[in-house]
């Protein structure tokens, strides 16, 4: 199955990067053939807001793919959302990678994407489902619990259809993606929940009469330089019962056996992100080593 994958690998920059520095990291990745860069949503930290930094890497590229690692989605106005993705696609075909999250990794942040109690998930859906429909049609009409539009349109669609993927790990998040999503960007899991989450979304999706396709399932990486710091072994540990080197790289060589066993699991689209202030130099440099050859 691996050998039928296209394998590619993308970059996220580490939480050091000053937005002074931001313009020339996304250069550096553009000039090295990083295949794509990612950008978080993280409100209060000093890391660029996504569509923002978005606009501003593809503005000054023309090969660089730019994705969103990823972003919440509930609690948004799903018509603007779809504007600006529309208005994206348009101005970088075929270099936007939307990926949508239930909700941020920080509960601090979780009142700037308001919504009903208790309805989070169902907001997500039905957003999901009208961004779609209006990036695909020409004039929309929407009925739905949350969000009503009546013969409206952009006025622009994207070139080539705009895969809409999603994060988390939870069943029903999983069984979400199945129903309706593209594609799946997966955190924190080992090798082996990685393949199961991608039997489960497999199986849902054919259970609703479609499919993802099989080189659509992927998973973001923190790799170290130089052995898994004691805090960021603390943190994961916090939140998954395995062995944090199974779900952090402690060097570059083990993100490369690491790799290789998500894409023995079915996966085969990976973002890197650097475990400390590695400067984006030498992150590249090694990214260029190990990384990009595993690419076909």
């Amino acid at each position: 199955m691996a050998e039928d994958l296209k394998i590619r690998v993308g970059a996220g920059l580490g939480t050091g990067t000053a937005p002074e520095e931001f313009g020339a990291a996304v250069d550096l990745l553009e000039q090295a053939g990083v295949d794509s860069l990612w950008l978080p949503e993280a409100v209060y930290s000093p890391r660029i807001d996504p569509v923002v930094g978005l606009t501003h890497a593809l503005a000054r590229t023309s090969k660089l793919k730019v994705g969103t690692g990823v972003m919440v989605l509930p609690g948004r106005d799903p018509v603007l959302v779809a504007k600006q993705l529309a208005s994206l696609a348009a101005l970088a075909p075929k270099r936007v990678l939307p990926v949508f999250g239930l909700k941020p990794a920080r509960d601090a942040e979780l009142p700037l994407f308001p919504v009903p109690p208790g309805r989070r998930a169902a907001v997500f859906d039905e957003s999901l489902l009208l961004i779609k429909a209006l990036l695909e049609q020409e004039e929309v009409t929407f009925e739905g619990e949350f969000f009503r539009v009546e013969g409206v349109g952009l006025g622009l669609r994207p070139l080539k259809r705009l895969d809409l993927w999603l994060g988390g790990k939870a069943p029903g998040a999983l069984r979400r993606i199945g129903r309706l999503a593209d594609g799946w960007l997966a955190s924190f899991l080992t090798p082996e929940e990685a393949r199961a989450g991608r039997e489960t979304i497999q199986e849902a999706a054919a259970e609703a009469g479609r499919e993802v396709e099989a080189d659509h399932f992927g998973i973001s990486l923190i790799v170290a330089e130089d052995g898994i710091p004691d805090a960021l072994a603390a943190s994961v540990a916090a939140r998954s019962d395995a062995d944090p080197s199974r779900l952090i790289a402690g060097s570059w060589s083990a993100a490369r056996d690491l790799l290789g066993e998500y894409i023995d699991g079915g996966l085969s689209k990976f973002v890197l992100y650097p475990a400390g202030p590695e400067p984006i130099e030498r992150f590249v440099e090694n990214f260029a080593e190990y990384a990009i050859p595993l690419q076909n």
